[in-house]
């Protein structure tokens, strides 16, 4: 069984299943709506499934939200507008290398989450912790390295789009775990889900009067492709609620670490779906992520 201080386990796995989900179908949608508008789709489809997540949350826990603080907001902004950044320097990332290397590139986050956790919100960060992070990290690098014949690393580019991407979802977490804890008198359940609201507001916001300035032909092609764009956005919202629910429970290093199971969700739906074989040093790799995971949950 599960207390309140470990719910965040579960909840960071299924997070982390339905990003692998939305992910995939990001990436199918940049090739019709191109970068911006697949970019998009996981804030204007993703709305309001919120919405609809708040609501529920309300009328289950029969609580009431006071206007947000002046601190909540500059959190929130920090968290919504790096999310963006990072999310089209991804989607770049995965145009130029392949699903699974881009998922690698982007897993070298929990490093620099857990350097701007500790800076920003003070989280705590232990010696094994540390070593948990980087052990799970370099599992990660080493699943991507393809040695010979089709190359991953090295390329400055794609190695550059990824990085940043990283330090773009670091930074993203940070403030969304520094809004959600300014959220006071409410469950965590509440200040997570308000949080995700505003949250998406925001983002649909920016990036819709972005497109209607800057490139209307791709909003109205989002908007018609409604029905594709509606499942990776519920799968979108769906994810971020539970990754909402870590953040108000841990520190953003053990979410973000844990979260690198992505890693091995990718490597099954590449095995399975597509028949790839999995190698050697894929399994080294798979076993290093497993060993960081295992080690951050003992130390808790």
């Amino acid at each position: 069984m599960f207390s309140i201080a470990t719910l965040w386990i579960p909840f960071v796995i299924l997070a982390s299943l339905g990003q692998v989900a939305r992910n995939a179908m990001q990436r199918e949608l940049t090739t019709s709506i191109g970068m911006v508008g697949a970019t998009h789709v996981r804030f204007l489809f993703g709305f309001p499934f919120s919405i609809l997540f708040f609501v529920i949350v309300l009328l289950v826990g029969r609580e009431s939200v006071s206007v947000p603080s002046p601190s909540f907001w500059l959190w929130l902004v920090l968290g919504t507008m790096t999310q963006i950044l990072a999310t089209g320097l991804m989607l770049a990332a995965m145009n130029e290398r392949s699903f699974v290397v881009t998922t690698a590139y982007i897993k070298t986050e929990p490093i620099l989450a857990a350097v701007f956790g500790f800076v920003f919100l003070a989280d705590h960060l232990t010696l094994w912790k540390a070593v948990a992070i980087v052990v799970a990290t370099a599992g990660v690098v080493l699943t991507a390295i393809r040695p010979g014949g089709e190359k991953s690393f090295g390329d400055l580019r794609p190695t550059l789009l990824g990085l940043a991407a990283a330090a773009g979802f670091a930074l993203s977490a940070v403030g969304y775990r520094g809004a959600i804890l300014n959220v006071p008198g409410v469950s965590f359940v509440t200040a997570a889900t308000f949080t995700l609201v505003l949250g998406l507001m925001l983002q649909t916001l920016v990036l819709s009067v972005y497109l209607l300035l800057r490139d209307r032909k791709t909003l109205l092609a989002l908007l018609r492709m409604w029905k594709p764009s509606m499942l990776a956005g519920f799968f979108g919202a769906a994810a971020s609620q539970f990754w909402f629910l870590g953040f108000a429970l841990t520190s953003v290093a053990n979410v973000r670490t844990l979260a690198l199971v992505e890693v091995l969700f990718a490597q099954a739906i590449a095995y399975y779906s597509m028949k790839q074989k999995i190698s050697a040093r894929e399994a080294l790799g798979i076993v290093l992520i497993v060993v960081g995971v295992a080690l951050l949950i003992s130390v808790q």
